[in-house]
């Protein structure tokens, strides 16, 4: 099993990813939650894996922070979840978001995510709820197992929440422009970049 990986980043085209290490060129699919984190093309990244094995393909899965690679596989125990409607929970709401929803038993959040019916939404609701009651497979079961949320991060939910797609929303929270910002301020400077697109 390939845990991590730590190389030069070659190329990124969401969800897809080239890592090469040592010579080798790894190929991954990652959340845009991850994508959001990289470095430039030509840098240095680390990355956590699950590698997904099937009758067709061997698939290796890419992941910033073990939070995300930990919410993954749960997913992928929920019946009916597979990777791609993993990736997509990923690059639509953030763990701490996921968590939340779970919590309040929120189908509505859900089902805004593209790709994930009102079936799908409340299948994940029940079936997480179990994992988490029992403090099973689910991050933030533990106090302090969650890193703060970021204002980026925060920011990136709600433009989603707004309707933006993921690539989109991650678009114009590049285009607000470096720096600490508060989320509210990244908010406001990613859809005064909308306007003016």
């Amino acid at each position: 099993m390939i845990g991590s990986l730590r190389g030069r980043i070659a190329s990124k085209a969401p969800p897809m990813l080239l890592i090469e290490v040592g010579g080798i060129g790894y190929e991954l699919e990652a959340p845009m939650s991850t994508f959001f984190h990289l470095p430039a093309v030509g840098e240095e990244a680390r990355l956590l894996t699950h590698l997904v094995v099937r009758e067709d393909a061997h698939v290796l899965y890419g992941f910033a922070t073990e939070d995300e690679r930990r919410l993954f596989r749960s997913l992928l125990k929920v019946s009916g979840v597979g990777p791609k409607i993993a990736l997509a929970l990923l690059s639509g709401i953030s763990v701490e978001a996921f968590v939340q929803c779970v919590q309040n038993q929120d189908v509505a959040t859900l089902t805004r995510v593209p790709g994930i019916g009102r079936k799908t939404a409340e299948r994940l609701l029940v079936e997480m709820r179990d994992r988490l009651s029992d403090g099973r497979d689910l991050p933030g079961t533990a106090p302090g197992l969650l890193s703060p949320t970021s204002a980026e991060a925060e920011a990136f939910d709600a433009l989603v929440a707004l309707g933006y797609k993921p690539a989109e929303a991650t678009r114009l929270l590049k285009a607000a422009g470096p720096g600490t910002h508060s989320t509210e301020e990244l908010i406001r400077r990613a859809l005064q970049s909308a306007v003016r697109d």
